[in-house]
């Protein structure tokens, strides 16, 4: 039902499916399908089958731990991703898309939680942050319906940050990637641990995760450039 999403683009990096490379001269990762049909129809569900026939503990070792993994490794990456999403991003894909700090999609591509047709709840991670993303109650209705819902109605929702043309996608992406990757990299790193980390915490604790960050930031040469830039205007 449609590719596995891969790297592409300028600026990016990857090792094939699921894999992120974290090389220094890797400043972004832009996630994308093969394709125009899909960006991820989700997970194989023969393999689920057999997985679910072996029980609970097959099932969450084989299955739901390895999208933990996957959907953690993403939202975790101290390096921007990018999903250009271009297509369908149904189950995985979609989890994918909400694990990623930054999406763009094309304007064919349609986002679904099918996951309750199939008898149980998102398990990579989309019953806790949709609802962070996007609210309670149209999270739940995403996830209690199943059905899915365009891309236009995703960037409403704040699932994606933008909808193009799909022959401009990576195009878009690409502009994305090069408006963060003009900044010092420390910077960047800095600003990805500080809201990934501090985003489901209470102010006061999110607001000291802030604050070490940018105590791990005064004595970078980001800093110290990117005063001296202000100064010298």
């Amino acid at each position: 039902m449609g590719g596995q999403p891969g790297a592409g683009g300028e600026g990016a990096g990857a090792d094939g499916p699921g894999i992120l490379v974290d090389e220094d001269g890797v400043r972004a990762v832009i996630l994308t399908g093969a394709g125009q049909r899909a960006f991820s129809a989700g997970a194989d569900i023969p393999s689920l089958a057999g997985s679910i026939a072996g029980g609970p503990e097959r099932a969450l070792r084989e299955f739901v731990r390895r999208g933990h993994t996957l959907t953690r490794r993403i939202e975790e990456f101290p390096k921007p991703i990018v999903v250009a999403v271009n297509g369908l991003a149904y189950g995985g894909g979609c989890e994918i898309t909400e694990a990623a700090p930054l999406a763009v999609a094309a304007e064919h591509a349609r986002f679904g939680k099918p996951e309750i047709s199939l008898g149980f709840a998102p398990p990579f991670g989309g019953s806790q942050r949709l609802p962070r993303h996007v609210g309670r109650k149209r999270a739940l209705e995403m996830i209690l319906t199943g059905d899915p819902v365009p891309a236009a109605r995703a960037a409403e929702i704040g699932l994606v940050n933008s909808v193009v043309p799909a022959d401009e996608l990576l195009l878009a992406a690409r502009d994305l990637v090069e408006r963060i990757i003009r900044h010092a990299p420390t910077a960047v790193a800095a600003c990805l641990r500080a809201v990934t980390r501090g985003v489901n915490l209470t102010i006061d604790e999110g607001l000291a995760v802030e604050a070490a960050a940018f105590a791990a930031a005064v004595p970078t040469e980001g800093v110290r450039a990117g005063v001296r830039r202000f100064l010298e205007r």
